[in-house]
């Protein structure tokens, strides 16, 4: 051994200072080691978790988006699909009932004389005035038809000022004339103050509404005088075979600018698509589609985008969905809800780019939160490094244990927050604050970050589930609605097991969960039953709240006596009275006389029943409509009388059976009704109308009933006849 300075060199004292300054050399090589794996594994755990959590909100977020857009967004359509039917239908009434006017005016052309008619004079340009056109070498002044047609003035006056939507109401006639209302007087005359031709017979809404043979919608067309565009409706006027001439009405597409629009501040816009797969309505500058002609719009079914062409065929087969569609190379959420009556579709469109921000700010505003704590654990984690190596050059114990403990605070708490995050993403429950993270520095920042997004997260799927369940109790509601509805219909059978003069019976299916259509029957006194079968404009709550009115109101009016006309008149002029909707009800009436088999009846708007006489077979009782009740006041019906002898039937059913249609567009119609009938002669009437309703089914196959179905079917034995007899 040697000593230098005062220091020993070699033996037991060098070896134990050996011993230690290599101990000490390991501690401090797997320490360090240590903290460089736990540093990797800890980076690694956050952005694992950062990654996971952020995948988590997006998922959520996506599939929250896609279900609440499908239910608002389909509601909305479906809300503004019926606004837009029942406007365009308002129009067809209105067109039908000028065209029963006309029909009815030609028809006594002989025996009525000339109203008055005149040119159009610029001096009333701006007020609403009757005026005759005329085609080219055709001589007015002569014009037969204009004579008949004149009196239909005031009705056509009184229809264009009662319409904000109609910009023009005519009849064009087959002689070349035309008799019109509007207020453009000036536009009518060249600039040498002649009057210039106008092609009656070559006019878009003449030549479609000849050829439909009924009522007639154009597509987009340009006013022949002012260039304006719009949508003409239209129907021919036939009589015994004679084609007198075209009533029409020009619809305002401006009228029409609310409806467009479905939510300025998103963007989102709404359009309408006819049969012909064009748009006829559509905002100015939405970016997607383009108002044009119909001679120059294209069919959006054969577009060269398949995602929009297929969508577009979707929307015009009756379906109501939501579907992604690319277009311009951007993403938008379309919905589409048919209007069933005129076999159009209402399409509403927002951007995906749109719906996504709110999920894309959450991201954002998490990976900042992240980002920030993720920067101070580093800082930390770098302070940490540099005060456990200068502890450990001071004091090599006190360094060593504050290393290890230093390394234990802070890997726990992230290791525990790791499997709590990963076992509540498997169970979807909120992640909470706990002791363990409460440690003071980024390591609690990050916890309480991640509280704090979970806390939200977990709000947003509460609000979601809430929206779920009113949905289902609103559908529980319609299913109580439904029920109160079937009870207010008779539907005991036999309704009078004592009277041997006659046997009912009636069925009632709604296409939703409530409907329109309705039936009745009840005794108006010991010798006359009543008979009613109806159908309500519209489908829904709306049509089943009239229905109930409607119902009512034919009973008790029916119990005060009178003959069906005279009760529809009445019961029509109470329904018109304050019907801001529009709404209209078609009904089959009928009194019979259970001593003599003899009937009256009244039909309006409604179906022709079909009769079985004994030793025959069933044939439709076709006799002259009245309009539909309350489609206007001051309307009179028509009635007329038929006789049952013992053992013929009678069936009455409304519209939804002829019109029930399967998934090739086809309908089953009356002759397949007739034939129906015709192969159960005689048979139980229930198992009439159930084996009526099963051909149906059957025929309609799995395409979705837009139609209430409702039938009726007596049978009448004559007044000599016993319970026993008739069994």
């Amino acid at each position: 051994m040697k000593k230098k300075f005062g220091l020993t060199f070699g033996g037991l004292h060098q070896r134990i200072v050996s011993l230690v300054l290599m101990f000490m050399a390991v501690i401090i090589g797997s320490f360090a080691a240590v903290s460089v794996y736990h540093t990797h594994n800890l980076t690694n755990v956050v952005e694992e978790a950062n990654e996971e959590q952020e995948d988590s909100i997006k998922n959520v977020s996506d599939k929250t988006m896609h279900a609440v857009l499908e239910s608002s967004m389909l509601k909305t359509t479906m809300l503004k699909a019926d606004i837009a039917a029942n406007d365009f239908v308002s129009v067809a009434n209105d067109i039908d009932v000028l065209r029963t006017m006309a029909q009815g005016l030609f028809k006594n052309k002989d025996r009525i004389s000339a109203g008055k008619f005149a040119l159009p004079d610029p001096s009333k340009d701006g007020t609403a005035t009757a005026q005759v056109l005329f085609e080219e070498g055709v001589d007015w002044e002569h014009s037969e038809y204009l004579g008949v047609a004149a009196h239909m003035t005031d009705a056509m006056l009184a229809i264009y000022k009662g319409s904000d939507n109609i910009d023009g109401c005519y009849i064009g006639l087959a002689d070349g004339t035309h008799l019109g209302i509007d207020d453009s007087s000036a536009n009518r005359f060249d600039e040498n103050g002649k009057q210039v031709p106008f092609p009656v017979r070559q006019r878009p809404w003449y030549v479609g509404a000849v050829e439909e043979g009924d009522i007639y919608f154009t597509g987009i067309e340009r006013d022949a005088f002012s260039g304006n565009i719009n949508i003409t409706c239209s129907a021919p006027v036939i009589v015994d075979g004679t084609l007198y001439g075209v009533v029409g009405m020009d619809i305002v597409l401006e009228s029409m600018e609310d409806f467009m629009t479905v939510a300025q501040d998103t963007g989102a816009f709404a359009c309408i698509v006819n049969e012909n797969g064009q748009i006829i309505l559509a905002p100015d500058n939405n970016g997607l589609f383009e108002v044009m002609t119909a001679d120059k719009a294209e069919d959006l079914r054969i577009s060269s985008n398949r995602e929009l062409a297929d969508f577009i065929s979707s929307a015009l087969n009756f379906e109501s969905k939501l579907d992604v569609v690319n277009m311009n190379d951007s993403d938008y959420y379309m919905a589409c809800a048919p209007m069933d009556t005129i076999g159009w579709s209402v399409i509403t469109v927002i951007s995906k780019e749109i719906t996504e921000q709110p999920a894309n700010a959450m991201l954002t505003e998490y990976e900042r939160i992240n980002d920030d704590a993720t920067e101070k654990y580093y800082k930390a984690a770098d302070r940490a490094r540099r005060a456990i190596v200068l502890v450990i050059i001071g004091v090599t114990i006190i360094g060593i244990v504050s290393a290890f403990y230093v390394a234990n605070r802070i890997v726990r708490p992230i290791e525990k927050m790791t499997k709590t995050i990963v076992s509540l993403g498997e169970t979807e429950q909120q992640f909470m604050m706990d002791d363990a993270y409460r440690t003071g520095d980024e390591i609690e920042v990050l916890a309480k970050a991640f509280a704090d997004i979970s806390e939200k997260t977990v709000k947003y799927i509460e609000q979601i589930t809430t929206i779920t369940a009113e949905k289902q109790r609103i559908s529980a509601e319609l299913d109580v609605a439904t029920q109160i509805q079937a009870d207010m219909l008779p539907r005991i059978f036999p309704p009078y097991p004592e009277r041997a003069e006659f046997d009912i019976y009636a069925d009632m299916n709604p296409a939703k969960e409530v409907g329109g259509d309705f039936y009745d029957f009840f005794l108006v006194d010991d010798d006359h039953l009543a008979l009613v079968m109806a159908d309500v404009s519209g489908k829904g709550i709306p049509a089943a709240l009239f229905m109930v009115i409607a119902k009512t109101l034919i009973k008790n009016r029916t119990m005060m006596g009178g003959t069906p006309a005279q009760i529809l008149s009445d019961v029509n002029e109470q329904l018109c009275e304050g019907n801001e909707a529009d709404m209209f009800v078609t009904v089959w009436l009928s009194i019979v006389d259970l001593r003599t088999g003899e009937g009256i009846a009244a039909n309006a708007g409604h179906e022709y029943p079909a009769i079985y006489r004994a030793g025959g077979k069933y044939e439709l009782v076709k006799s002259k409509h009245s309009p539909a009740v309350a489609v206007m006041e001051g309307m009179k019906f028509r009635e007329h009388e038929f006789r049952l002898g013992p053992g013929d039937t009678l069936f009455v059913y409304t519209d939804g059976v002829p019109e029930a249609t399967n998934n090739n567009e086809e309908m089953f119609g009356t002759d397949r009704m007739l034939e129906v009938l015709n192969n159960n002669l005689n048979m139980p009437l229930q198992h009439i109308i159930d084996t009526m309703r099963s051909e149906i089914e059957i025929f309609v196959g799995d395409a979705e009933q837009f139609d209430d179905l409702t039938m009726l079917t007596l049978r009448y034995y004559g007044s000599d006849n016993t319970i026993e007899e008739k069994e």
